[in-house]
């Protein structure tokens, strides 16, 4: 979002996408009814940060059919006039191969969890910081291993761990790099 806001571009948060589809589908649509019908609403929708939706969200994107109506929109955003930051498992891979900067921002699993932790304990109190770690990795895992899209960096992607980086710390890492990258664009 820090990014997004400095350059003035559009964000898109992809994994969005994926959990509006896996909430339509608890809601009890089918998940390619749901992925067709996704409108910029159903983004906003609450709940869609639950373990519950994560975990549905990781099994819908393996669905060809599904990522194949989600592709098509995020392909579409990644071009709007200005520029555009879209956060996502297959960015870099599969939505826009051909972008300009590629990132690839990671944390030891511990890390993430802790932080995906800190974020859900404040809506329930009762969430074990365990938990979170296992299904943090059994999604990894799945994502990994799915056949359409594996979860796995682009050649071309500059790795940012931020294992041990303050929020602003990779913040400024990657808009430096972007910085650099438009000033070789120039040359």
């Amino acid at each position: 979002k820090a990014v997004a806001a400095h350059f003035g571009f559009e964000l898109l948060d992809t994994g969005l996408l994926y959990r509006a589809v896996a909430k339509k589908t608890l809601d009890g649509m089918d998940a390619v009814a749901a992925a067709k019908a996704l409108s910029s609403h159903d983004l906003q929708r609450d709940g869609l940060r639950t373990a519950k939706v994560g975990q549905l969200a990781s099994k819908v994107a393996a669905m060809p059919k599904v990522r194949a109506e989600l592709i098509a929109f995020q392909k579409r955003f990644a071009r709007m006039e200005g520029g555009a930051v879209l956060d996502g498992r297959d960015i870099g891979t599969v939505i826009c191969p051909e972008a300009e900067v590629k990132f690839y921002v990671t944390a030891s699993d511990t890390v993430r969890a802790h932080r995906r932790w800190l974020e859900l304990v404040q809506k329930n109190p009762d969430i074990l910081e365990e938990e979170v770690l296992a299904q943090l990795t059994e999604r990894d895992k799945r994502d990994s291993e799915r056949k359409v899209a594996p979860l796995k960096p682009a050649d071309d992607a500059l790795l940012l761990d931020t294992t041990e980086l303050t929020i602003d710390a990779a913040v400024n890492k990657a808009i430096e790099a972007i910085k650099t990258r438009q000033a070789q664009g120039r040359e």
